[in-house]
């Protein structure tokens, strides 16, 4: 039986399955899955827990012992198995299913992971196991489904939501839930009354300036060079550090890359897989029209060569070779300007 992530829910008296399959690549989603399981297992007298990773050097001999095998002072456990692949091999293949033919009413066993595709759904073993279990699959949440999880959050925290609040949170964390949490939990000890105003969390925000430098860069994706030269100004008199605005630009660049070379292969672009939530795809969609791969050649050399000045101290001017940089993202032409990063002699 599949199950989402925000319809999964586990009370003290909720009858508990034989195995749960928890897999995906969103691990705040992972983590609440597995310990609402935790919770109500030991409510139900599942007291021992065994956590357990099929690495390259795994036996499933060592599976099979603990599922045979209980402690003096426990008569219920739990087994956590991670497969990092989520391909458990031919042999976990046959563990697996004979585990799910005869059922240990006094053994629980969740098997967590990456994501997983139909090519493991559809295999023997995981129809076996999934006869007696819960496939929960945990994917980065966007749109609606991420300010839902958001301001639940909020709410089981004790914060009253607002829009605005929410569009800040999602701005900064980036679809990041565990970030995201983190702030919830940091404004709640900053404001225990639980309404903190969109002032006051846009100050107790990590790192603001990381913050400013995100809001730059979805300004150099949409290509207006008039904004981006006035941020870059604002971020100077700011006392942003140079390597800050660097460091996205090389990330970006290197996103930019990799999707304009899929597309050369005659691929789809695979959004969850750069992690660009669907508010910011228009963005990116928009630079991809602008840009090509030999444009991203001469911008990679670009970068090189200021991240290799900056590191040794040599720029005079950081902000105005900066400035000639996010230019090129737009992209404008800078071969009749010299890039003089005013190197020191």
């Amino acid at each position: 039986m599949q199950v989402y992530p925000n319809r999964f829910n586990l009370e003290a008296s909720s009858e508990l399955k034989a195995f749960y399959l928890i897999f995906g690549d969103e691990p705040q989603q992972k983590l609440e899955c597995i310990e609402l399981i935790r919770s109500a297992a030991l409510t139900q007298g599942f007291d021992e827990r065994q956590s357990l990773v099929a690495d390259g050097q795994f036996s499933w001999d060592t599976l099979i012992e603990a599922t045979q095998t209980l402690s003096l002072f426990s008569s219920k456990q739990i087994i956590e198995l991670e497969l990092p692949t989520g391909k458990p091999g031919a042999e976990g293949s046959k563990v697996l299913s004979a585990l799910a033919q005869k059922i240990n009413p006094d053994v629980l066993i969740v098997l967590h992971g990456g994501k997983i595709g139909k090519d493991v759904q559809n295999t023997k073993w995981f129809k076996a196991v999934d006869k007696f279990a819960v496939y929960v699959p945990c994917y980065p949440l966007e749109g609606n489904a991420l300010y839902q999880w958001l301001n639940n959050q909020m709410r089981l925290a004790g914060m009253q939501p607002s829009q605005q609040v929410s569009q800040l949170l999602v701005d900064y964390c980036e679809g990041n839930l565990l970030a995201a949490k983190q702030e919830i939990q940091k404004l709640m000890l900053l404001y225990p009354q639980g309404n903190p105003s969109y002032e006051q969390v846009e100050q107790a925000v990590v790192d603001q300036s990381r913050f400013t430098v995100f809001h730059l860069i979805d300004v150099l994706l949409s290509g207006d060079a008039q904004k981006a030269v006035k941020m870059l100004y604002r971020l100077e008199s700011e006392g942003v550090e140079p390597n800050i605005i660097v460091w996205a630009l090389t990330r970006e660049w290197q996103t930019l890359q990799a999707i304009l070379f899929d597309r050369k292969q005659g691929k789809t672009i695979n959004w969850n897989q750069h992690r660009i939530w669907k508010s910011r795809q228009p963005l990116y969609q928009s630079a991809l029209q602008r840009l090509s791969l030999v444009h991203m050649r001469e911008l990679q050399q670009k970068l090189t060569e200021f991240d290799s000045a900056i590191k040794q101290s040599q720029v005079v001017r950081p902000y105005v070779e900066l400035c000639h940089l996010c230019l090129l993202f737009v992209p404008c032409s800078l071969n009749n300007v010299p890039l003089d990063y005013g190197i020191l002699d």
